[in-house]
């Protein structure tokens, strides 16, 4: 197996090892350590819960949330066949009178993947965020700064002026030039960092209570994707990054984002577009590529949405938060799987006219 697999396979193996049974404390907005290569290998899945929770976003042609639908209005297919819903809730923020809504709202700044440049801008865009309605935010909000000093965690607050000005003390730097290489090696390094990255994000939204919107702001990682051969043995190692990714997820009811602006050599839609060849839900070792594991992708398969085609920022990340305003929350009883980690591809319709249900598109079971 060539050099360049070997580093693929390393890098799809590290971030999600830690999340598994973690129990961690609550990071205070300081550095943590600084990201780099780990050597842990990652824990098989297994476990014998059946319940499969669902958070399910109903919109109408415009976009706008439906409010008021009930359990018999939602049609839930595993696999191409209906499942019945064991536990139903209507969840709407407004008409929920209490300080502590169950929906969290994280931000989080990729000074890594991102131009100097681009990074100025979108400093800009995430303050106009927290800025609107005078700093007074609807929903909790924490920021996460992913720099090469390391992940950075805020605490979350209702208090938008209070973020920002916490955001403008921080100085995020530019990226070294001289750290990453051009073309596959350099490639690497930043999707083994941000990977990473994402996995200590997962690892202390655990420890939160309800839904989490964790939205990434940049252009993410490479997505990279090559045929040449695996091994057996590390394409199944490959397979069990992207299983338990998946996994932790769902169980810990995180819902991804991706915002990036538009640049002028996207417009024409090709390369803003190209994460949707990786979607599909991977079924078996031999099918795992390493962009099956893209900022991107693991959006759009989590029930978020992709916002890449505007550079108005400020809007794109206020469209991803609307989801926490009026959702479903749906549950049903998987049937024991044929072989360990078994694929199931997920639907959710609405029977009225004029809606669509947006909600994570697959799961991996377990015998």
């Amino acid at each position: 197996m060539g050099r360049f697999f070997r580093l693929i396979l390393l890098l799809l193996l590290l971030p999600f090892s830690a999340v598994a049974g973690q129990n961690t404390a609550t990071p205070q907005p300081v550095q943590s350590e600084p990201a780099g290569p780990a050597t842990q290998s990652l824990p098989v899945l297994g476990g014998t819960d059946r319940q499969i929770t669902l958070d399910v976003q109903v919109t109408d042609k415009s976009g706008k949330p439906i409010r008021g639908l009930q359990e018999q209005d939602f049609t839930l297919l595993d696999d191409k066949q209906p499942r019945k819903i064991v536990s139903f809730q209507a969840v709407d923020v407004e008409a929920v009178a209490t300080s502590d809504p169950p929906v969290e709202i994280v931000l989080v700044v990729d000074a890594i993947n991102a131009s100097f440049r681009a990074l100025a801008f979108e400093r800009d865009e995430v303050k106009k965020f927290l800025l609107q309605n005078g700093g007074k935010l609807a929903l909790p909000v924490s920021l996460v700064i992913f720099s090469e000093a390391g992940t950075n965690f805020s605490d979350s607050s209702r208090d938008g002026n209070a973020l920002a000005e916490a955001f403008d003390k921080y100085a995020i730097g530019l990226r070294s030039p001289t750290r990453f290489q051009d073309g596959y090696n350099g490639a690497i390094e930043r999707i083994d960092i941000s990977l990473k990255a994402l996995g200590e994000i997962v690892a202390h939204e655990k420890t939160q209570p309800g839904r989490k919107l964790v939205i990434w702001i940049g252009p993410g990682w490479p997505l990279l994707s090559d045929t040449r051969r695996l091994t057996s043995k590390d394409a199944q190692q490959a397979f069990n990054s992207i299983v338990t990714a998946s996994t932790e997820l769902r169980r810990d009811r995180i819902t991804l984002y991706s915002v990036d602006q538009l640049f002028p050599w996207n417009a024409g839609g090709t390369r803003i577009r190209y994460y949707e060849n990786f979607l599909k839900g991977v079924t078996a070792p031999s099918r795992a590529l390493p962009g099956d594991m893209g900022v991107q992708v693991l959006s759009a398969q989590s029930g978020g949405r992709v916002l890449n085609a505007s550079n108005d920022l400020t809007t794109a990340i206020a469209n991803c938060t609307a989801d926490a305003n009026a959702f479903y929350v749906l549950s049903f009883d998987s049937l024991p799987a044929d072989q360990p980690d078994e694929y199931h591809a997920l639907q959710v319709t609405v029977d009225k006219p004029g809606m669509t249900a947006r909600t994570r598109t697959g799961y991996y079971d377990q015998r």
